[in-house]
């Protein structure tokens, strides 16, 4: 059985379609599109039945294949990520939760290979991502009703369909929505190298704004520091050089950021309040430290800094399926000019997902965890 990395990307499309979809030529799909009576295949998908440590409660079990009904979708996953918010879910610590058991995985890419009778937006061969949290992208196929699918260009980078409903809407929604930037205009986040860290600072770059980078101390701070300036970053420094005094002599050759992206909470966002510039905005996407935001009064009165919070999920409640398409397809288009690429990713395929849950879960692992469907 080919990896899911060298059937994707070794094979011609021509090839691969008579490989994946024999009817293809044929026109068997448009004349005889899947029902209700159609033979069940079984599937792999990683399970968890309740709320705990992922290593421990996740499990690789098979499952029946749905039928395709008319407005069903069936869909070959080829890759999906495992994000925090992926590893909080199965914890039971997360914002929204779906039903147990449950399949784990919100976000990735996969191929239709057939769809039902009354489906027009996709057809078999077209990419296609989650257009909701919840789905359950870590399976080798599933049946999908259309509407809970949004249709990508089918010659995106592998990785980069595959992370792309997360974080970098995530990044480029923050960056768009609470303070009115102009091009020149400067913006410091923590969590730098996170896979939001990373889309803010291709982002930024792509709007012409300038970065300042936060990250953590470790051993291999120099080929962080490198890898985050060959994306973009303007400046990468530790949670120990933002703290020291001389930082008030930096931001007197570079404006004070007006837009701060907080990601870890505590100490670390209280540095970042610190050097907003007055009636400047933080907005905080998570909390990794575990410890609250603490603001000091004279932040507030005298600087009239804003506090603010951001959730994808919600900001998809908030604005209807055509708009979240729209985001998305403004990501392709950066990524199809070369100023998005997918975070750093070790591709694991899915039987060792234990290996992989658990490199996820590892204090300053820059590269995310991609399951692959062999």
């Amino acid at each position: 059985m080919w990896g899911c990395g060298v059937l994707v990307r070794a094979r011609t499309r021509s090839r691969l379609r008579r490989e994946l979809f024999p009817a293809w030529d044929r026109g068997g799909f448009a004349a005889a599109p899947y029902s209700a009576s159609a033979e069940r295949s079984r599937v792999r998908a990683l399970v968890y039945g309740h709320h705990g440590d992922p290593a421990k409660v996740v499990e690789l079990k098979n499952q029946e294949l749905a039928a395709v009904g008319g407005s069903d979708v069936h869909v070959k996953m080829l890759a999906a990520p495992i994000n925090p918010s992926d590893i909080n879910m199965i914890q039971g610590n997360y914002g929204l939760l779906p039903k147990l058991p449950a399949v784990g995985g919100n976000e990735g890419v996969g191929q239709v290979v057939a769809v039902g009778g009354s489906v027009t937006g996709v057809k078999p061969g077209d990419w296609v991502i989650p257009a909701n949290a919840g789905l359950g992208t870590w399976r080798t196929e599933a049946v999908f009703s259309e509407e809970a699918l949004i249709s990508v260009p089918s010659d995106l980078p592998l990785q980069s369909a595959a992370t792309l409903s997360v974080n970098p809407c995530t990044a480029y929604r923050m960056l768009m929505d609470f303070e009115q930037l102009q091009p020149g205009d400067c913006v410091i986040q923590n969590a730098s190298n996170s896979g939001v860290g990373q889309a803010v600072i291709q982002i930024a770059a792509a709007l012409g704004l300038r970065t300042v980078n936060v990250v953590r101390d470790r051993p291999d701070l120099q080929k962080l520091t490198d890898r985050l300036k060959s994306l973009g970053a303007e400046h990468v420094l530790t949670e120990e050089e933002l703290r020291k005094h001389e930082m008030k002599n930096f931001f007197k050759d570079m404006p004070q950021p007006r837009l701060a992206l907080n990601c870890v909470g505590g100490k670390s966002s209280t540095e970042l309040l610190r050097h907003l510039a007055p009636g400047g905005t933080m907005v905080t996407y998570g909390g990794m430290a575990k410890q609250p935001v603490i603001a000091s009064v004279s932040q507030l009165i005298f600087k009239d800094l804003k506090l603010r919070g951001f959730w994808l999920s919600q900001w998809k409640k908030d604005h209807s399926p055509a708009q979240f398409k729209e985001l998305i397809l403004t990501l392709c288009g950066l990524i199809g000019r070369g100023q998005l690429t997918a975070p750093a990713c070790s591709e694991v395929p899915l039987q060792d997902y234990h290996h992989a849950l658990e490199a996820s879960m590892q204090p300053f692992v820059s590269s995310k965890q991609i399951l692959t469907m062999c």
